[in-house]
């Protein structure tokens, strides 16, 4: 008998699979974070894996996002030659609607990311379609079909070359990794193509990303083929690197790495990297006509219960009446509790303020003394203040920087992962100061927001500027007043420490 797969079955698979996966980390994930929680030495990556867990189990029991950045939608088909289609859209156009139920859905409403006349208006679509569909036509009479949603964060840290067939593909991965910041928030997973062309590569790399995470499996049995050999050595020398949770330095960078490949040309070797970070969110179903894909929830006691420790080295700060002269006094890698009232502005509002202070137009709020939160929250549900709204990549904002601490009196700025250096010589120039939250823990981060409104460019959504009332808002001093960036010290001292003392073995 012919396998009949209803259009409605597929849209609601869709719709309840993104549901699933905005407050479900996969299983093998949460294990592979504790056992990296567990074993790490380096305080300031404990705490931000801490968070992460945290983060975690509160999301699975409040149904809400893992991460502010609620992703691009990729979904990868495996068509039946054998089944047969009962509906009048196309299969592509099934997949968008089940995208926009679940980014529309009432109870969770997800953040739109996507953007139509990406090099233009970059107009939001609203319902975060289009997603990106791919498809293979198989034997059999089923539809199989993994579901995962990329934050913009982990795919802007993609990497590709076409090396020489005599390169090394380990030497190319360890010189990028580094290159890639803090921005995808690790620890998570690579996906690594080896082969094909230049997008069978990067394809390669990113179904890479869907398997289960079980490098200590492999650890056990050994490498069977050239892939496997590969993620061993990868996954050792990574994390010999001492980059470890969010940039911080420390013993875990990576959980796994996977690696794929495919026959190339042979006067080409083509690698691409593409990371998961610490948000991984991807789900895997199969329908065979009997209905929509029922996903089983896991158990909350598959989570571990994790308390964060204020310890007596960590300051709470005032906001509203901090000075420049405090400020000056902070150090890389110190723990703040954030109070008071914080701005909130991404890459449109500092375009936009920027565009106003050269064109001589006063701006909508007064940011002497303030500090900027790089954060595009999610909408609010019930009765909550402000949906998950953890921290942006701050280097996107780097070549505003200047111009934002010269013309405002801009004080301090919270984002995530690392400064690059134009921003880090505008802060010692300013005496001015960078502070990190958690990439990963956005729930969390909600949870100590007491009050928002939007103050400018409310036309901008997410992307607006509002301001936060924040109660003991955990932060991390990542730049200094002098310059001095945790970023750097950090993972610099961690690998000599692993080298010295053997602290990976």
């Amino acid at each position: 008998m012919t396998t009949v797969i209803r259009q409605e079955d597929l849209i609601e698979s869709v719709a309840d699979a993104l549901q699933y996966i905005s407050y479900y980390h996969p299983l093998d994930f949460i294990q592979a974070l504790d056992r990296a929680y567990e074993k790490e030495a380096n305080p300031a990556a404990k705490d931000a894996i801490a968070q992460i867990l945290i983060n975690s189990r509160m999301c699975a029991q409040g149904h809400r996002p893992i991460c502010q950045d609620t992703g691009i939608v990729t979904v990868f088909l495996e068509v039946g030659r054998d089944l047969r289609w009962e509906g009048e859209m196309d299969v592509e156009d099934m997949v968008n609607e089940g995208v926009r139920r679940a980014y529309m859905h009432p109870d969770n409403t997800l953040r739109a990311s996507v953007l139509a006349d990406p090099d233009g208006a970059r107009k939001n679509t609203g319902d975060n379609t289009p997603a990106i569909v791919n498809f293979k036509l198989v034997p059999g009479d089923r539809l199989d079909v993994h579901v995962a949603a990329k934050g913009g964060g982990s795919e802007a840290k993609s990497k590709f070359a076409m090396l020489n067939p005599s390169d090394s593909v380990v030497d190319w991965v360890l010189e990028m990794v580094p290159k890639m910041g803090a921005g995808w928030c690790p620890p998570g997973m690579l996906g690594i193509g080896v082969g094909g062309t230049a997008e069978k590569a990067m394809l390669l790399a990113k179904e890479a990303l869907l398997e289960p995470i079980d490098i200590q499996d492999l650890q056990g049995r050994g490498a069977s083929y050239r892939a496997e050999d590969l993620r061993l050595e990868l996954y050792d020398r990574i994390n010999r690197l001492g980059i470890g949770a969010q940039g911080l330095g420390g013993l875990t960078t990576v959980l796994d790495v996977k690696v794929r490949d495919f026959p190339t040309h042979a006067a080409n070797k083509a690698v691409a990297i593409i990371p998961n970070c610490a948000a991984t969110r991807h789900v895997h179903f199969t329908l065979d006509g009997s209905g929509p894909a029922r996903l089983a929830p896991p158990k909350l006691e598959d989570w571990p219960e994790i308390t964060r420790e204020v310890g007596d080295d960590v300051l709470r700060v005032n906001l509203d009446t901090v000075t420049r002269d405090e400020v000056k006094t902070w150090k890389p890698g110190q723990t703040l509790l954030l109070n008071g009232k914080m701005l909130t502005g991404r890459d449109a509002a500092h375009k936009r303020m920027v565009d106003l202070i050269e064109a001589g137009e006063a701006l909508p709020v007064d940011l002497e003394g303030r500090f900027i939160y790089y954060v595009g929250p999610v909408d609010p549900v019930r009765d909550e203040v402000v949906g998950p709204a953890g921290p942006t990549t701050a280097t996107r904002m780097d070549k505003f920087t200047r111009t934002m601490l010269e013309e405002t009196g801009l004080l301090g700025m919270v984002g995530k992962a690392e400064r690059g250096p134009t921003a880090i010589e505008a802060i010692r120039d300013y005496q001015a100061v960078y502070l990190m939250a958690v990439g990963g823990a956005a729930y969390l981060v909600s949870q100590a927001i007491k009050g928002s409104k939007v103050l400018g460019f409310p036309e901008l959504g997410m992307e607006a500027i509002y301001e936060f009332e924040v109660e003991d808002m955990p932060v991390t001093v990542a730049v200094d007043a002098n310059g001095d960036s945790v970023h750097k010290s950090g993972p610099a001292a961690w690998k000599l420490k692993i080298e010295m003392e053997h602290l990976l073995k």
